[in-house]
């Protein structure tokens, strides 16, 4: 909606009904349109539930459409292989990452078991999954955050406390409960 004088001016009021709609989603695409477009104008919104408003596109001239499709298309080839080579970097350092959290645990925590320790990095360091692996603290490998991350496989593969919620206890009295079993396994394991 364009604004002028406190009041709202239709997209011919406005010197816009000349222009295309080109809903958000193609990253490159919307870049060359806009490269290409002497005139563009966002298109936005209101969001009741989020109460902001969210991009849904952009106004641009036919003609800037047209070429930045057509150079889209010329290069999509590599741009597609340039995505999969970063998607393959991306993967290959969070393969990295995940192998330097297990290392951590077992510097931290050396009677823990090799592949115990592979199973609780590979857990905690879960891709969005909100976990205590993807955390900030452990990506710089927080004592703290690694120890949250042993305590929390301990807890549900070494004590009953899944069979006590699963029998309706409440979770604070279940941790309660298998808290001496649990910080016995963990202090067995940092020796």
């Amino acid at each position: 909606m364009r604004m002028e004088k406190q009041k709202p001016l239709c997209m011919e009021c406005a010197d816009l009904d000349h222009l295309v709609f080109l809903p958000s989603g193609d990253v490159a695409l919307t870049r060359r349109s806009r490269k290409y477009s002497s005139l563009s104008a966002v298109v936005v919104k209101f969001s009741r539930t989020r109460r902001r408003y969210e991009r849904q596109g952009l106004l641009v001239e036919s003609d800037a459409l047209a070429r930045a499709e057509q150079e889209c298309a010329s290069d999509e080839a590599d741009r597609k292989a340039s995505r999969e080579h970063a998607g393959l970097m991306r993967e290959r350092a969070d393969r990295e990452y995940v192998k330097q959290f297990a290392g951590e645990i077992r510097s931290q925590y050396p009677g823990c078991p090799v592949a115990e320790a592979q199973s609780i990095a590979d857990h905690a360091c879960l891709k969005y999954s909100g976990r205590v692996g993807r955390s900030s603290a452990a990506k710089v490998f927080d004592a703290k955050a690694i120890e949250l991350a042993v305590r929390a496989h301990v807890r549900h593969a070494h004590t009953p406390y899944d069979r006590l919620l699963s029998q309706g206890w409440d979770r604070h009295d279940a941790r309660s409960a298998v808290a001496d079993s649990l910080d016995r396994i963990v202090s067995g394991w940092s020796r």
